[in-house]
């Protein structure tokens, strides 16, 4: 399923994602792909160099929209581990996160995912496990 541009709109819209500056891009065929463009108050403490946290958060974001687009409608996800491994110091002023399943049971998705900065230096690697959850509350 490939979440359309109201879809990603509406996402993009959510309060965490504006007040921590990650813009969902794309969502489709298990993969997505997110940016971040940080504010001076996620940058700490360093100026310029979002918060490892702030990092992971988006990454733990675009593994769960990679996850999403797999799923029927009345299915979700939630995050079981996220293993993240910081390989340099975030610089700059924008960051982008590429995540992609890797292997799927009937309740559980395995997702990779690398943050690079805008001269695609690598800055993270990470795997993950979602358990696929029905939505029987909507």
């Amino acid at each position: 399923m490939e979440l359309s541009k109201p879809t990603l709109d509406r996402m993009n819209e959510n309060l965490l994602y504006t007040t921590l500056g990650i813009r969902l891009e794309e969502a489709a065929e298990g993969r997505a792909r997110a940016r971040l463009t940080p504010k001076a108050e996620m940058c700490w403490p360093f100026p310029d160099q979002p918060h490892g946290g702030i990092l992971f958060t988006m990454m733990d974001t675009t593994m769960a929209w990679a996850v999403q687009s797999l799923l029927e409608s009345g299915y979700a996800c939630t995050t079981v581990d996220l293993n993240i491994q910081y390989l340099a110091p975030a610089k700059g002023g924008r960051f982008f996160c590429k995540a992609w399943t890797s292997h799927q049971t009937k309740h559980l998705v395995f997702v990779r995912a690398d943050i690079v900065d805008s001269e695609d230096h690598p800055l993270a690697v990470g795997q993950a496990t979602f358990r696929i959850i029905k939505m029987d509350f909507i």
